[in-house]
């Protein structure tokens, strides 16, 4: 079974517009694309040190896949591996259910938001 929960990586400022407004459309790469990226656990490192690399203001956020229902797609990406998608749908505040800035553990594991 996929994960039930997969994280959305975000700068502050796209932080703040989901907080200010409710919603997240997405980020330029996901209104190209025509859908929202996430990762699951085991993929948010790879996603940060690719595709987020020298940026330091960035915040993960948990998403609730279940709550997105049909919306989310299981799609192969890097490596064959398969990635959640959100189509024709925002992140909105009342599918995420954590989120804090994007820190690591003393392993070196990304630590991952948990709801209060």
């Amino acid at each position: 079974m996929p994960d039930l929960i997969a994280y959305k990586i975000l700068t502050a400022d796209q932080l703040g517009m989901l907080e200010a407004d409710g919603r997240f459309d997405g980020a330029p790469i996901d209104l190209a694309d025509g859908y929202i990226h996430l990762s699951t656990a085991a993929q948010a490192v790879e996603t940060i040190d690719k595709h987020f690399a020298g940026q330091s203001d960035l915040q993960i956020v948990a998403v609730d896949l279940e709550a997105l229902g049909d919306a989310v797609r299981w799609e192969p990406s890097r490596g064959g591996q398969l990635f959640p998608h959100i189509y024709d749908q925002p992140i909105t505040l009342d599918v995420v259910i954590a989120y804090s800035p994007v820190a690591y553990e003393p392993d070196g594991s990304l630590r991952l938001p948990v709801a209060a």
